[in-house]
């Protein structure tokens, strides 16, 4: 069996690996691309940088607001870049680039309950149904989009574990990243190279004897680990993962919180070509307290995504670079009536996401909600819509139908979906 272990890694690569928080990368599944994969080198023009506000954010707080309305709550809209178009008053520099962005205020979805509509949303597919487990849009990139031979992973989440390759197989799992910093810690252990050497051997010994007793594709995945571990850990673009090589100017506009810090390095990873990111802001599930709760993480998400957009344009990746801002639903338009600090409950009936740069014309509203944001009355989207336009958008064929390890072939997005046409033109 061929050496795994290139020649010239030093202990620190092997720590930095860990410290960025990929010690559980041989289960995540990203690094299983043989050596032996087809190259292709062709440039691929779109990336996404997927913001996940996870708990179903209050359209009706944040980009739809209804001032003067029953249950309005205490946030005052203001004006945007686009004249006539309102947001929250705490996404004010967000606000400034309206003009590259679309808010969906139509979103009509059709699970409310967090797991279920979750894997909806990252999806497109309702969870069981057909006893299958469907790929995620991260992976799914991964698969159409991402390039085999790229020493870095083509879907990295950060902050928090999401939906994963499904049937597509490990190749196209995410590299999960639970802290954009850790990478960059200033570590005071260290092993020896040689310890490090002959334990990686150990492995490789172990895991051919298995290999060639049980013939289990597992274990091909698996011995493929530390190959592309140390790979990665050598290569120019492994660069992307250290935050210190950023200003410290940059990285206060940003935030310095860990969404923050998770936006900037969603920044970074795409700059060197990985094709997707994922990065998550909990917080969201605002049953108790919401005014409090969605002020301070509009605030957090103004400053990082605004950077963002901002840093993007200024590269010329904006155009390239979809960005999207959404969650799993939204809240209820009317105020709960339980606790000293009522909040909003589940609500995907009506809700909103928001998409800038990609390509995508902006300035715009799409779908409208009633007076009290309940319901849609103009322009219904949902999840199938939704996951047809942001794939037309990336330039992945939805109608594509990929076989699963039994031979049954899956649509991209299942029949019935209508594309956003005011974002593809």
């Amino acid at each position: 069996m061929q050496n795994l272990l290139p020649n010239g890694l030093t202990r620190r690569d092997a720590l930095r690996l860990a410290a960025a928080g990929v010690g559980g990368a041989c289960l995540s599944g990203w690094m299983n691309v043989v050596a032996t994969a087809a190259a292709n080198t062709a440039a691929k023009p779109k990336s996404c940088i997927l913001l996940w506000m996870d708990g179903g954010p209050s359209h009706k707080d944040t980009f739809d607001l209804k001032p003067g309305t029953k249950d309005a709550g205490e946030f005052s809209p203001i004006q945007t870049s686009v004249p006539g178009i309102e947001v929250s008053e705490h996404f004010a520099a967000t606000a400034k680039f309206m003009h590259h962005g679309a808010i969906l205020r139509g979103m009509n979805t059709s699970e409310g309950a967090h797991p279920r509509a979750k894997f909806n949303m990252h999806t497109g597919y309702r969870e069981g149904v057909g006893g299958v487990v469907y790929p995620s849009i991260g992976s799914i990139v991964s698969a159409e989009l991402g390039r085999p031979e790229f020493p870095l992973p083509n879907f990295v989440t950060i902050g928090n574990r999401s939906y994963g390759a499904g049937f597509l197989g490990a190749k196209h799992q995410p590299l999960n990243v639970a802290n954009a910093t850790a990478g960059v810690e200033n570590l005071k252990a260290f092993v020896s190279g040689s310890s490090f050497d002959n334990r990686v051997g150990l492995l490789q010994e172990m895991e051919k004897a298995f290999y060639g007793e049980y013939r289990a594709d597992a274990g091909q995945d698996h011995s493929t680990t530390y190959a592309r571990a140390v790979e990665l850990m050598k290569s120019k673009e492994a660069k992307a993962f250290d935050l210190a090589q950023e200003k410290t100017e940059t990285r206060t506009a940003y935030g310095e919180t860990a969404f923050g810090n998770g936006v900037l390095l969603a920044r970074r990873l795409v700059e060197v070509g990985v094709p997707f990111v994922e990065v998550t802001l909990g917080g969201w599930d605002t049953h108790q307290d919401n005014w409090t709760r969605v002020k301070a993480n509009s605030l957090q998400v103004d400053k990082a995504l605004s950077s963002l957009l901002g840093d993007l344009k200024d590269r010329g990746l904006l155009d390239t670079t979809l960005v999207i801002w959404m969650g799993e639903f939204g809240r209820t338009p009317k105020i709960n009536a339980r606790g000293a600090k009522p909040g909003r409950d589940h609500y995907p009936r009506a809700w909103s996401s928001v998409m800038f740069g990609g390509g995508i014309p902006g300035g715009q509203v799409i779908g409208k909600t009633d007076k009290e944001g309940a319901e849609v009355v103009e322009r219904k989207i949902n999840a199938l819509d939704f996951m047809a336009t942001v794939c037309t958008i990336l330039g992945v064929d939805y109608t594509k139908q990929n076989q699963t390890p039994n031979g049954r072939p899956i649509r991209i997005v299942d029949k019935g979906e209508k594309v956003i046409k005011e974002l593809v033109g």
